[in-house]
């Protein structure tokens, strides 16, 4: 790394880390802002879209420097958990056939909810005798395929963020004819909209603002989120993954319901344009089509997946081993016995709410699949939601 370029770095450490007077000024905003809404709003609901955003609120403690009656929970901003139990039976059972099956480390771990030939998990399939390999991304599985030559799927889970990526890889001509790839793309759009209508129908006051996720807004931009603040009437706020970032966002958000505004804004500047990555988008959509998709513990929601293209389809592993899509009725039961991923993930309900939480489900043995990706919600909580952080920030602000 360049002199510059660290420099660079612990600049931008001061600003949005490590900087107790601007948390305790915006504390103060946020404070501020929120006794003006108690009145008409009371107790409501702010939540984020994104695993890294869950993690910074969670492991900073932000939560405790909240007002009474201010609520900060997560949405399905984690790709893993939203992923049907279906896919990865599937991918299991490909690889007992012998197909090499390439995962990311998370997805490794994912429990499924039938097991196959004793496996419920590509880990446990692998430990019996399938050929399973983790990889950081698509790269890795052509550059192992191209060696080996045999069948191969590289199983395609994640959010936009990660779609580009994948569609270059078709664009480009760069998969071996011996690598299929799976697509399990979610669009995250659509899922906040159905997670709000959710929450909306069963809570008087529920979700009065969003934190949309960053990496995702540098691909699809800021102008994806509108259709949320104008359906629903609320703020919506694009914000980077600090902890100063966080607490802005959270000011601006209750600053708009004060002033009865509810429009998308753009914190995460440095990173995040109104349009977004036009030249990704443009890929995006030539290598794939937008369908109806399941996300496991939600339900079937509109236009809110990708599968390969019709021009592409000589690399599409559900079209080469023929695998159907998920029906409705499958999609209904798809957690553990006692598990309540579904409601955790639409932020209904807390993970500590669940009577398998770090009990019978823990990271070192997940059951649901909140509980698996570095992104899941029960995951983060388990891992940061008590190691004394939020008090100690608590103390050095004098909030307590």
């Amino acid at each position: 790394m360049s002199e510059e370029a660290s420099e660079t770095i612990k600049s931008l450490e001061k600003i949005f880390r490590n900087n107790a007077n601007l948390a305790k000024t915006l504390v103060g905003y946020i404070d501020k802002f929120y006794s003006k809404l108690q009145k008409d709003f009371g107790s409501f609901k702010i939540m984020d879209f994104c695993g890294t955003h869950e993690w910074t609120i969670t492991h900073y403690g932000l939560r405790s420097l909240m007002p009474e009656g201010l609520e900060l929970v997560a949405g399905p901003g984690c790709p893993v958990c939203v992923t049907p139990s279906y896919y990865i039976e599937n991918a299991i059972r490909l690889g007992f056939e012998g197909i090499v099956i390439y995962t990311y480390g998370d997805v490794y771990r994912l429990p499924s909810l039938k097991p196959l030939n004793g496996a419920s998990s590509l880990a446990e399939a692998k430990a019996l005798g399938a050929e399973i390999k983790i990889v950081t991304g698509i790269g890795d599985a052509i550059l192992d395929a191209r060696a080996h030559g045999k069948e191969a799927v590289f199983l395609g889970i994640g959010f936009e963020t990660v779609a580009s990526g994948y569609a270059q890889t078709l664009i480009s001509n760069l998969l071996p004819e011996n690598l299929k790839l799976m697509s399990l793309v979610k669009l995250t759009p659509p899922a906040m909209i159905a997670t709000v209508d959710i929450l909306e129908k069963e809570e008087e006051n529920s979700v009065k603002g969003i934190i949309a996720p960053g990496h995702v807004s540098t691909i699809i931009g800021a102008k994806s989120w509108k259709p949320v603040a104008d359906r629903h009437k609320i703020p919506v706020v694009v914000t980077g993954f600090e902890p100063i970032d966080v607490l802005i966002a959270i000011a601006e958000i209750l600053k708009q319901l004060v002033k009865g505004e509810a429009k998308v804004s753009i914190e995460y500047t440095r990173a995040v344009s109104w349009e977004g990555d036009l030249k990704a988008q443009e890929m995006i959509c030539r290598a794939f089509k937008v369908v109806e998709d399941a996300w496991r513990g939600i339900g079937f929601l509109p236009e809110s997946g990708l599968r390969i293209s019709d021009r592409f389809a000589s690399f599409d592993a559900f079209r080469e081993y023929e695998i159907p899509e998920i029906a409705p009725e499958s999609c209904q039961a798809d957690l553990p016995k006692g598990c309540r991923c579904a409601e955790v993930v639409i932020g209904k309900e807390k993970p500590t709410n669940c009577p398998l939480f770090m009990k019978k489900c823990t990271p070192s043995s997940p059951v649901g699949p909140c509980m698996v990706s570095l992104e899941g919600t029960c995951a983060i909580w388990a891992r940061f939601g008590a190691n004394g952080l939020a008090d100690r920030i608590a103390d050095e602000l004098e909030l307590r």
